[in-house]
């Protein structure tokens, strides 16, 4: 049996009324059943991708497009190289889905795009969005951001950390670190709350807003945060033992040159 517990902490609420789903006592953050949150969405952290976002300010559709085509070009690129499996898998999922997304005619407001993507996805569309706004290719900027359900954004040991075993998942430690850091690094604005997805007292969310006008100075902030903004929670999940992080910080550190992450060691022990 599995459950599809998105954002209402359906198991958690039912082992606080007494159905018996936990592994271990009430304490503890892992369930008897697997879940989309812990057993999938975990994973997908910890290889850097979770929901980006962009906005077209100009509110023109054609603005909106070109940013899919310039996804769809930045997307086939990364995959003529090689890249791990798992990551291969990720982007060709992202992949087909950006070039599907304007047939399903989802807009109902703003001129507004999200896929998964993982740091150097992010840092190439941004860095693209930012040199069409200045080409005048796109008619406006382009506001970058993501969702609170990501790789560093969210402290919740029930959804987004709940795959964080070595028992710092009830820590919010990372959710604030990564708005302060966002913000040193050059996000437009950012903030910071409780509540989201599962409710006050039982998650913090940080998140931000980083806006593209074409500048040198955009594409530069761009590269510092949206690499904080990723790696801050890849190396998390990385010392709490998930080898996937482990490879993904890894990787990471060999395309940044000034990216500086300790790496765990580990440690095997055994009751005498």
């Amino acid at each position: 049996m599995s459950f599809w517990d998105y954002g209402n902490a359906f198991l958690l609420e039912a082992g606080r009324a007494g159905a018996d789903v936990f592994k271990g006592d009430s304490a503890s953050s892992e369930f008897r059943f697997p879940s989309y949150v812990q057993d999938i969405m975990g994973d997908i952290f910890s290889l850097g991708f979770g929901p980006f976002r962009w906005v077209c300010t100009s509110g023109e559709e054609k603005d909106l497009v070109e940013t899919d085509r310039i996804a769809t070009e930045i997307f086939e690129s990364v995959l003529k190289n090689e890249v791990p499996p798992p990551v291969e898998q990720q982007y060709n999922d992202n992949l087909r889905w950006i070039k599907e997304a304007g047939s399903h005619q989802l807009v109902v407001g703003s001129q507004a795009r999200i896929l998964y993507s993982d740091q150097r996805g992010r840092i190439q569309l941004a860095l693209a969005f930012n040199k069409a706004v200045s080409s005048g290719t796109l008619r406006g900027p382009v506001v970058v951001s993501r969702d609170h359900h990501d790789v560093s954004g969210t402290d919740s040991p029930f959804r987004e950390t709940s795959n964080v075993y070595d028992g710092s998942a009830f820590c919010a430690d990372m959710a604030v670190q990564n708005v302060i850091g966002d913000s040193f690094r050059g996000a437009t604005w950012v903030a910071l709350h409780n509540g989201g997805g599962v409710g006050w007292g039982e998650v913090i969310n940080g998140g931000f807003g980083l806006v593209l006008d074409g500048s040198e100075d955009a594409g530069r902030r761009a590269k510092q945060m949206l690499a904080w903004d990723v790696s801050n929670g890849v190396a998390r999940r990385s010392w709490s033992g998930n080898e996937l992080a482990n490879e993904t910080i890894r990787q990471a550190m060999k395309e940044d040159d000034d990216l500086r992450v300790t790496l765990p060691f580990p440690v095997t022990w055994s009751p005498q």
